[in-house]
C-alpha cells in the first residue's frame, strides 16, 4: 500500500510541475516589468528542481511519472492565450498565474489526502511543491 500511494502521489506532482513549468513558459515573453520576469524565472528554475527530485524518486520505484492530462492542459493553453490576445498586460499574467497556482495547490492537497500511506520523502516533496506554488501565487497580488 505505502509503494503504490507513493507512486500515484508522485505521479501526480509530476503531473502538476509539468504543467506549472509549461504554463510559466507560455507566459514568459508577455512579461513587461522585469520583476515579474525575475520572479517567475525563480519559480520555473524552482518547479524545475523539484521535478528533478521527483523524476529521482520516481526512478527508485522504476516508474517514468506522469504527463499533463491532455485535456487540462489544452484548456489551459486555450484560457491563457485568449486572455493574453485580449489583454496581454502583467496584471493578466498575474491573474492566470495566481488561477493556476491555486488550482495546483487544491489538487496537490487532494491527493496527499487521497494517497495518506505515501511515504514521508514523496509527502514532504509534495509540500515543498504546495509551498512553492503559495508563495508565487502571494507574489502576484502585487500585479493584480
Amino acid at each position: 500500500m505505502v509503494e503504490q500511494d507513493t507512486i500515484k502521489l508522485l505521479r501526480e506532482c509530476d503531473a502538476g510541475v509539468r504543467m506549472g513549468i509549461s504554463s510559466l513558459d507560455e507566459v514568459r515573453d508577455y512579461t513587461h516589468d522585469p520583476k515579474l520576469r525575475a520572479r517567475l524565472a525563480d519559480s520555473r528554475n524552482e518547479n524545475d528542481a523539484i521535478k528533478t527530485e521527483i523524476l529521482d524518486l520516481l526512478r527508485e520505484y522504476r516508474d517514468s511519472g506522469k504527463e499533463p492530462n491532455p485535456m487540462a492542459k489544452g484548456m489551459s493553453w486555450l484560457k491563457t492565450n485568449v486572455m493574453l490576445g485580449t489583454d496581454a498586460s502583467d496584471k493578466t499574467i498575474a491573474d492566470l498565474i495566481t488561477d493556476g497556482c491555486n488550482m495546483g495547490v487544491k489538487s496537490l492537497y487532494r491527493y496527499l489526502n487521497e494517497y495518506q500511506a505515501a511515504d514521508g520523502r514523496s509527502k514532504e516533496l509534495t509540500n515543498r511543491l504546495i509551498s512553492a506554488e503559495e508563495r508565487l501565487a502571494a507574489d502576484m497580488r502585487q500585479y493584480l
